[in-house]
């Protein structure tokens, strides 16, 4: 496939705000309205936003109008979910295919939005894995310094750029409803650098992948899913949710792809940190590294059944963490195993 980068906005160009998946805007107003300012003010965009934007229980249907209107309209430049959900792989159907097609728009979201990025991929339109309004724009605090320079880069900007290693992290929250969270920056913890597997050589090509959970829907629902040798040579990322699946179940759904025959596809992986704590399931500490252990073996498991060759680069601050780097979605990668560089292409 050949893959379209839409032209990028500029500072003073109106950007579309949606919620293709979740209207929690409508419920926790605080992280929203900070992310909205930050457009503004940092950013230099004017915010455009849609019916279903603040709207908790709208319809696919609604959801789907609000993202034509965007992508129709010539006067928005680029399109930014307000946040993820659980339920966005019943839009796709509504989705007018050829008006998506015509109207090319930068598109930034993560975790359910991984739906909609699966479905521009699949028209050849480069997306933008991460960068939503209440959870990287609207951070308690400010801004991460290395997330708004990801963000920057792949909203304003085009070309290729270096991803670095984190040198702290979070993924530990506060509540939303309280207002004394967004007095002060989350508390961060070493980061530990990226870990490598098998990095005997240069991998190039265009990304595919995002949270792994929902490609499990989608390959469920066999929907928006290709022939195994569309993605050959492609470089594939995941990453998993707040969910928190277990090894074994991360374990089970690679299984299952690699039985599709897709994990032989991909001469390389960028394996995102995994969350390991959420509000329902806060782990203490030493459970957390646990957690992270034990699906990095879930992985190595499951790639050495099935793609043994394939390079691995196990926490990439990609999807559920803090900091929070940019992926394109169907942008070039490469990955330099020798030198230990990934420049993505934005």
């Amino acid at each position: 496939m050949e893959f379209r980068h839409p032209a990028k906005p500029r500072p003073g160009d109106r950007v579309a705000v949606l919620s293709p998946s979740s209207g929690l805007p409508a419920v926790l107003p605080l992280p929203y309205e900070l992310g909205l300012t930050r457009l503004r003010e940092q950013f230099g965009l004017e915010v455009v936003e849609y019916p279903a934007t603040r709207r908790i229980g709208s319809t696919p249907a609604e959801r789907a109008a609000d993202l034509h209107a965007a992508f129709a309209d010539p006067g928005v430049k680029a399109v930014i979910s307000t946040i993820g959900g659980d339920d966005q792989i019943t839009v796709l159907p509504l989705l007018d295919t050829e008006l998506l097609r015509a109207n090319p728009k930068p598109f930034f979201g993560y975790s359910d939005c991984t739906n909609l990025l699966v479905h521009l991929w699949n028209l050849g339109i480069v997306g933008y894995h991460g960068g939503s309004v209440m959870v990287e724009f609207g951070r308690p605090g400010a801004l991460n310094p290395l997330t708004e320079r990801s963000l920057r880069a792949a909203l304003l900007g085009s070309g290729p750029y270096e991803l670095v290693p984190a040198a702290e992290f979070t993924d530990v929250g506060r509540r939303w409803e309280d207002p004394a969270t967004f007095t002060a920056e989350p508390a961060m913890e070493p980061a530990g650098g990226w870990t490598w597997h098998r990095p005997d050589r240069v991998v190039q090509g265009p990304s595919w992948g995002g949270n792994l959970e929902i490609l499990s829907w989608l390959l469920m629902a066999d929907r928006g899913i290709k022939a195994t040798e569309e993605y050959e040579g492609c470089v594939l990322f995941l990453e998993t949710s707040e969910e928190l699946p277990s090894g074994e179940e991360v374990f089970r759904i690679l299984r299952n792809m690699g039985e599709r025959g897709l994990l032989q596809r991909f001469p390389a992986l960028l394996m995102g940190r995994a969350k390991s704590w959420s509000f329902d399931r806060p782990l203490p500490p030493q459970e957390r590294v646990a957690h992270r252990e034990r699906q990095q073996e879930a992985v190595l498991r499951a790639f050495g059944q099935y793609a043994p060759d394939t390079m691995i680069v196990f926490d990439v601050d990609l999807g559920h963490t803090d900091p929070q780097q940019v992926i394109p979605y169907g942008g070039q990668v490469r990955v330099d195993g020798p030198a230990r560089r990934i420049t993505v292409e934005y």
